[in-house]
């Protein structure tokens, strides 16, 4: 399998975003978002699933973070999709239940081709460190919708909100490592009864 690395820019009136992503990487990552708790989040991503990441992001901060959170999920989807080519010959399926003291999330994938979020995380307070938490779901809507995968993510304890987002981003990574996988008795073939995905 060759290495599977994709370069995307986004350019919007509310954006200006670069994004490479290294899916074989070793987790080594680069950000200059302006958004701290989102860099932490996504440094957990790269380190978890082993993919090299490094983002620069302009954006409408003095508004608020919205856009700039959900157009790095979006030009992050786009990475991907790019970077996993044809599909052939990976698991596809992929799952990760991850603790963080008394926080514990699960998070499953399919590299289907069919864009679905399940999202099921609550939070006791509205912000972690001036982050506001309602755009955890937003980034990953954004991924979700061009990256063309489904994705489910369940927390299913948790009182720290810190701790409950790390879970999450954490089990995501990890779950994206087990689905990209190359695996030896599927070489070169589609990991779909259709022949596509």
């Amino acid at each position: 399998m060759t290495q599977r690395q994709a370069s995307v820019e986004r350019n919007t009136l509310e954006t200006q975003i670069q994004l490479t992503v290294n899916l074989d990487g070793t987790g080594e990552c680069r950000f200059e978002t302006g958004i701290p708790f989102l860099e932490h989040m996504l440094d957990q991503v790269a380190r978890h699933g082993l993919i090299d990441l490094d983002i620069l992001a302009k954006g409408d901060l003095h508004i608020d973070a919205h856009h700039t959170v959900e157009d790095i999920g979006i030009t992050l989807g786009q990475a991907f999709a790019k970077a996993v080519g044809d599909k052939k010959g990976i698991v596809r399926y992929g799952f990760a239940y991850v603790p963080l003291d008394e926080a514990l999330s699960r998070v499953v994938i399919d590299f289907s081709g069919r864009p679905g979020i399940e999202y099921n995380v609550k939070f006791n307070r509205a912000a972690i460190g001036g982050f506001d938490v309602d755009l955890i779901h937003e980034f990953f809507q954004g991924f979700v919708n061009h990256a063309g995968v489904t994705l489910h993510i369940d927390n299913l304890s948790g009182i720290n909100a810190h701790h409950i987002a790390e879970t999450v981003f954490k089990a995501f990574g990890r779950a994206v490592r087990m689905a990209l996988t190359a695996d030896p008795r599927m070489s070169g073939v589609m990991p779909s009864t259709k022949g596509s995905l």
